[in-house]
């Protein structure tokens, strides 16, 4: 089978396109046909180390296709399933996605294999296309527990309930975004998007009610200057964590924060009244479906940015590392056996 490999850790140009052998199930997993695979930010910075790794080693988590083999013990899925999820192709990091965890040998090529037992794995439905379906996991993943945790944060007790949040969502363009700000503007909330010039259309479309443009004004300095009392909460896709002390000032009492990118933020650095918590991708029970419906309804939108065949994979990569995307970057595999 041809995969995207690499032979040593590194950035993008260690990554090449190469002939595997097909990797086969053992007991409890599940051989997969992959379809199209996204990719993540993610994916290069395990390459960059220090994770050990296993080589070659087959980047990317995200995924679509169908079920071509089954090992000992699988009664969940049956070959010619379609399914598509997310899972890490290292054991070491295997934790930070689900319980039971969900493995994969790694999602760019044409053929996976996945532990079945996972909640990061699902059935794909037939209105939701392999392209759209592989871009959803990990995007999706993170967005839901920042709906969440901004759903508690409007306590039945709170004197705020039932008023507009206000949500100031920095870098909403890019793959997070693209499924978060259409989940936030669903459930009512006033979104604030900073992104690019080029991509206020594009924000708008996927729900934003205004628009920043980050590199023209300073992005807490102009969200005062609009709501001076301040925003409920502030949502950052896009800075390092530990650079965000300065975002307080846009964010009214009792209000959150919420970040999904390293390094962390120390809550200990903020105003006392503040809640500040980082929120990793994590798929719990019946999560996938019900991003998957919510796609299939076109409550979000398709969010494939750029889209490479996988004979470009290493150019895919490429491009993530050095150029501004929106949305995701999706590979898509021959139509073939590719054994």
């Amino acid at each position: 089978m041809k995969a995207v490999l690499a032979d040593e850790h590194g950035s993008a140009e260690v990554l090449r396109v190469a002939d595997l052998p097909v990797p086969q199930p053992s007991e409890g997993q599940i051989q997969v046909r992959v379809a199209a695979a996204a990719l993540n930010p993610a994916d290069l910075k395990m390459l960059a180390g220090p994770t050990p790794l296993h080589f070659p080693h087959v980047p990317g988590s995200d995924f679509a296709g169908t079920v071509s083999e089954i090992g000992p013990g699988v009664n969940r899925f049956s070959v010619g399933d379609e399914v598509f999820g997310y899972a890490l192709p290292t054991p070491d990091a295997a934790g930070l996605v689900s319980d039971p965890p969900s493995v994969t040998t790694g999602t760019m090529a044409e053929y996976a294999v996945f532990e079945a037992d996972t909640p990061a794995l699902a059935f794909r439905p037939e209105a939701l296309p392999a392209a759209r379906a592989a871009a959803l996991p990990t995007a999706g993943l993170t967005a839901l527990p920042v709906i969440r945790a901004l759903e508690t944060s409007r306590r039945t007790d709170s004197p705020d309930r039932g008023k507009t949040v206000k949500v100031l969502v920095i870098g909403a363009a890019g793959g997070v975004g693209s499924v978060l700000v259409p989940l936030l503007a669903e459930a009512g909330a006033h979104v604030i998007a900073t992104a690019l010039l080029e991509d206020q259309e594009y924000v708008r479309r996927l729900g934003a009610r205004e628009f920043i443009d980050y590199w023209a004004v300073d992005t807490i300095d102009e969200t005062l200057r609009r709501h001076p009392d301040g925003v409920d909460a502030v949502v950052n896709l896009g800075l390092p964590g530990d650079s965000l002390t300065y975002a307080e000032r846009a964010i009214r009492r009792r209000g959150i924060l919420l970040n999904v990118t390293f390094p962390q933020p120390d809550p200990a650095d903020f105003r006392a009244d503040l809640t500040v918590e980082t929120l990793l991708a994590w798929a719990g029970p019946g999560d996938l479906d019900a991003l998957a419906e919510k796609a299939a309804e076109g409550v979000m939108p398709d969010t494939a940015g750029r889209v490479f065949a996988l004979g470009e994979g290493a150019e895919a990569y490429d491009v993530l590392q050095n150029e501004h995307t929106r949305g995701k970057i999706i590979v898509v595999m021959p139509v073939g056996d590719g054994r």
